[in-house]
């Protein structure tokens, strides 16, 4: 072989070398970003004993955000090779998500202590936004206030979290005093404990299933019967879900979506705050109902007095030997209102950003890891063992109007006794204003209402009769949805509130499609004019509504519309809404 040939053959494919010029000398350390025997050391000790499975990593993103305030570009890299992910995908994932700090370079880590003022529609109402104004010129150095959307505690409106500590009915000096006593821990309610729920009879009906004593089919027939549906905001039938994860070949998942974000919302918040194992033994039936061996929870980073419930409890039930073969897993949101819609939800429990999927296929078919997947609402589960223990027929009964069953309304606004209102669905709002409520606020009129929270429209005093049921609202542009029932008076400004919410959606818009990503944008900048071009808006919320990829686009406009159908009085009377 001649020495060109070999020279040839030993040459990388592509390589050049001209006469006279000189070779480059290869690189020393690899393209990208280094990673520091610092960080890494940092990284490690926070993973140790850790999964280093790729659906973790919004998990250690937590990890990094309370430990450290931030989110460094070292941290990132040394967390990226740790995981043996690419740096693109964790800190893709990490800038999505509200309650992440990512540091830019040479810029200062974020004070040690961070609040955040709610500005959803009930804190609106209730001063939200001059609390922010007015809260930094009170206090001192090395804590930093920003804006939050809501907080799912809208009956003790206006609301903060300092740290992990929340101030009900926030003023400065409230937040001033809890910033001072350093007790920025989440305050955990008296709730029923493991031992508690137990010893009133407490899983003797999920023993029963396990045992062979309850038949599959019985429960669905039950569940079929009561008219138990979807309460988180579709109303799908529940035993109808159930039967379609059954059918399909295992593994299975069952999955809870403990995300309410939806402003006005926080039934289930009450639910896991003060009666954990009503929700925890609902969703052990439900996956002894479908065959599945793997639980997974998906909680809402807002509620961090639930997440210290719930992780306490479900160590309970684990030495009880409750849980399931695969274990129950609960996992924190990050602050992103798109995870409550369910495929991206999904997306959020693999490690990823929230981006809703295209469907079919549906979750049923193809869910969590390509498996079968059950989703189930919170409140959903919640009444499962009542179902199941009383009766069927009993549940049914308690209904309104044509309606089946109970329903969890979270009630907010301008009432004097607001609240979490257990009462019969199909009830009117004003049957749930005068008889669950205490009647309005004094010296305040019934205006308006949301039914649904943001995504339910805003409908006037005058139908106050239509029954708070699925089907009953929406030929009025309403939804009952997740019922989220928000009352406004005559002190309100419907137009104001619209903007506010429709500000909320652009905030919260992943951003896939155009028709959502701009067109709330779009919107909140033309409602915030002086005069509203009519027509523009109402072309708008056409596009919005029929090309959107999931609900968030959907529904958005809907509060919209009701001020443009219902409203327009208010529009040429606004405040300065810019």
């Amino acid at each position: 072989m001649t020495k060109d040939t070999q020279d040839s053959l030993t040459k990388k494919p592509g390589a050049r070398h001209h006469p006279g010029q000189s070779k480059k000398r290869g690189r020393r350390t690899p393209k990208g970003r280094q990673v520091s025997g610092t960080a890494l050391n940092d990284i490690q000790a926070l993973l140790a004993g850790r999964p280093h499975t790729s659906d973790s990593l919004i998990e250690h993103l937590h990890l990094i955000q309370d430990k450290y305030q931030a989110l460094s570009g070292a941290h990132l890299a040394a967390l990226a090779h740790e995981m043996r992910l690419s740096l693109a995908e964790v800190y893709e994932v990490a800038t999505f998500y509200a309650h992440f700090d990512v540091k830019k370079e040479n810029s200062d880590t974020p004070p040690p202590l961070t609040i955040r003022v709610c500005d959803g529609v009930a804190c609106q109402m209730r001063g939200g936004r001059e609390l922010m104004r007015d809260l930094p010129s009170v206090l001192e150095g090395g804590v930093r206030v920003v804006r939050a959307p809501c907080m799912g505690r809208c009956d003790t409106a206006p609301v903060a979290q300092v740290g992990k500590a929340h101030v009900d009915t926030a003023t400065p000096e409230k937040i001033d005093h809890v910033v001072s006593s350093g007790k920025t821990r989440p305050e955990i309610p008296p709730y029923t404990t493991y031992k508690q729920y137990a010893e009133e009879g407490g899983y003797a009906l999920l023993r029963d299933c396990r045992s062979g004593a309850r038949e599959v089919d019985d429960i669905l027939e039950a569940l079929d019967r009561s008219g138990l549906r979807g309460l988180g905001g579709a109303g799908f039938p529940t035993a109808r879900k159930w039967r379609a994860v059954r059918a399909q070949a295992a593994p299975r998942i069952v999955v809870m979506n403990a995300d309410e974000g939806e402003p006005g919302t926080f039934k289930d918040r009450y639910f896991l705050e003060h009666d954990p194992h009503r929700v925890l033994e609902g969703l052990l039936i439900a996956a002894w109902g479908v065959g599945a061996e793997t639980v997974y929870i998906y909680l809402r980073d807002e509620y961090p007095a639930a997440h210290e419930i719930l992780s306490c409890e479900i160590e309970a039930l684990t030495r009880a030997g409750l849980a399931p073969q695969g274990g129950i897993h609960l996992r924190r949101g990050a602050g992103a209102y798109i995870c409550g819609e369910e495929s991206a939800m999904l997306e959020s429990l693999e490690g990823k950003r929230g981006l809703p999927r295209h469907r079919p296929p549906y979750a049923a078919e193809i869910g969590l890891f390509g498996r079968p997947t059950l989703i189930n609402n919170v409140e959903t589960l919640a009444w499962v063992r009542d179902i199941l223990d009383k009766g069927a027929d009993w549940f049914a009964s308690q209904g309104m109007n044509g309606a089946k069953g109970l329903r969890a309304y979270s009630v907010s606004g301008r009432v004097r006794d607001p609240g979490v209102k257990i009462a019969p669905a199909g009830i009117s709002v004003r049957q749930l204003i005068d008889e669950h409520c205490g009647g309005m606020e004094e010296g305040h009129v019934f205006k308006a209402y949301l039914p649904g929270g943001a995504s339910g429209g805003i409908l006037p005093a005058r139908l106050d009769h239509l029954p708070l049921d699925f089907g009953a609202l929406e030929p009025h542009g309403g939804l009952i949805g997740s019922a989220a029932i928000v009352i406004l008076s005559d002190q309100d400004n419907v137009a104001e509130i619209a903007l506010g919410l429709m500000r909320f959606f652009a905030d919260e818009s992943c951003g896939q499609c155009t028709p959502c990503r701009v067109g709330t944008a779009k919107a909140a900048l033309l409602m915030a004019q002086d005069k509203w071009d009519e027509g523009l808006l109402e072309d708008l919320i056409r596009v919005m509504r029929d090309a959107s990829i999931c609900g968030l686009g959907q529904a958005a406009p809907a509060p919209l519309d009701c001020t443009l159908k219902y409203f327009v009085e208010d529009i040429s009377i606004k405040g300065d809404l810019r």
